[in-house]
């Protein structure tokens, strides 16, 4: 692009997945009626005093573990005054001087180069309410009002959409399996800010704000159509201000909202309703050991057994299918058959009458049992597509469901008996495969399959078949 070196920071909000706000004992829930999760800490009235939500402190810092950020073992908080319909207070709750974490980091693949995307910091604050807009009127909903976020700030170190959009796909999964966060960007649980601005020169350009972008493909798109525009300027000869917009994903198109002619003035100071908070060694190194299991070495564990790369990338998009295939890693079953079932006729029923694997009657034990027995042999993938709906929906072990619908595992001597009748009765198939013709071993096959009605284990019938050819 005419030399033009574009430079890209981010900020995330990230809702945090406690049961209550963080500082009132109002329901930290999505969803519900407008202004019925809140109370008169959360609308703002005077004389009431905020308490702090303990394990707000608890996930925050497990976010700041993965981020690999240095941790601020003494903390406040600080007010951040504004006015503005959203904020009752006219001040909002937040961490300026002590963040929680600091210096950390993210990794990146983009392309097969690796780059590490410094965090400058990760703060605790509350949300705001939230502004509905009618025709001729704007209306809140206090229900977001003190929801507990963590704002996580970047330093401009990504050059392309592409960086960009794998930072933010690298961070969601952090938070998602650090179980900070749902990260639910469709419902605002995750939401991001972009910084990008052009130049020719090593100093930067003048900074654009793009304001809450809905979707993480949709922050590619702002940033490539928020380069092009302001290259196009600067070809014209125009000065770039700085200016906040909005991504409009009707048009893909940015939208000014205002130009920032001075910069604002929050005024901060130390609350002085909360105390501060000391984090001990101890409790750190706690919260530290009892991190769950995140995406990277899930990844790791299924390579090892065998699951394909394409595979591992879609358990890891899935949380709950990583979850319940983990119950399983370590025992006495095949990984790869476990996840290909979960992947596909699992996965395809689950999402026809949308349920999760908890709603239906698939217990760990019938799971086990039938990756086990598709394993040996002793049942194929059609026996378990005909009998997967009484699995997922019935009380039967799996044996039961069998001998209910008349599978019955075949002895070697009938099976050897059916392959030689197959033999006997298809010549021309026999001499075609002994004069090279492989083909021939498939039709002989789907007959020994046919006459075995689906009892037999494939692999031993191919065994067999060829050993008895050859005779």
């Amino acid at each position: 692009m005419n030399n033009y070196k574009t430079t890209i920071g981010i900020e995330v909000h990230a809702e945090l997945k406690t049961k209550s706000k963080i500082f009132s004992n109002s329901a930290n829930n999505y969803g519900k009626m407008a202004n019925t999760c809140t109370n008169v800490i959360d609308l703002g009235y005077p004389g009431v005093l905020p308490t702090i939500n303990k394990e707000v402190i608890r996930l925050a810092l497990r976010a700041a573990l993965v981020l690999n950020c240095t941790i601020t073992k003494k903390m406040h908080f600080d007010r951040k005054n504004y006015f503005y319909p959203d904020n009752p207070k006219n001040y909002q709750i937040t961490q300026n001087r002590t963040p929680i974490g600091t210096n950390g980091y993210v990794e990146i693949n983009v392309d097969g180069v690796e780059k590490k995307i410094r965090i400058y910091d990760i703060h605790i604050e509350e949300d705001t309410c939230k502004i509905v807009h009618t025709k001729n009127k704007s209306l809140l909903d206090f229900n977001r009002a003190g929801v507990p976020l963590v704002e996580i700030v970047t330093e401009a170190d990504m050059n392309s959409d592409k960086e960009a959009m794998a930072y933010l796909e690298r961070l969601r999964e952090l938070l998602l399996y650090a179980d900070v966060s749902d990260c639910k960007i469709e419902e605002g649980s995750m939401r991001c800010d972009c910084n990008v601005s052009v130049s020719k020169t090593e100093k930067l350009g003048t900074k654009v704000e793009i304001k809450n972008i809905g979707s993480i493909s949709n922050v590619g798109l702002a940033i490539k159509y928020e380069e092009e525009r302001q290259i196009a300027l600067l070809e014209k000869g125009n000065i770039l201000k700085e200016e906040t917009r909005r991504f409009d994903d009707k048009t893909n198109s940015t939208i000014l909202m205002r130009v920032k002619e001075t910069g604002n003035d929050y005024r901060y100071f130390p609350e002085p309703d909360i105390p501060f908070i000391e984090l001990s060694d101890e409790y750190i190194e706690e919260v530290k050991n009892n991190l769950p299991m995140l995406a990277n070495r899930r990844r790791e564990i299924y390579l090892e057994n065998g699951i394909s790369e394409i595979n591992v990338e879609k358990i890891i998009q899935n949380r709950s299918i990583s979850d319940y295939l983990n119950k399983f890693t370590g025992q006495n079953i095949n990984l790869v058959i476990a996840s290909n079932l979960l992947l596909g006729d699992i996965a395809a029923y689950l999402n026809k009458y949308e349920l999760t694997i908890e709603k239906t009657k698939l217990t760990d034990e019938k799971f086990k049992t039938v990756v086990n027995f598709l394993d040996s042999g002793r049942i194929n993938s059609k026996i378990f597509k005909q009998i997967l709906e009484q699995i997922m929906e019935e009380d039967l072990s799996i044996e039961e469901i069998l001998d209910k619908n008349g599978v019955k595992e075949m002895g070697e001597e009938e099976l050897v008996s059916i392959i030689k009748s197959v033999i006997e009765n298809n010549e021309q198939s026999v001499n075609d495969y002994k004069n090279g013709q492989e083909r021939a071993i498939k039709f002989l096959m789907g007959q020994i399959m046919k006459e075995t009605k689906g009892n037999a284990n494939p692999s031993l019938v191919n065994q067999k078949l060829i050993d008895l050819l050859k005779k």
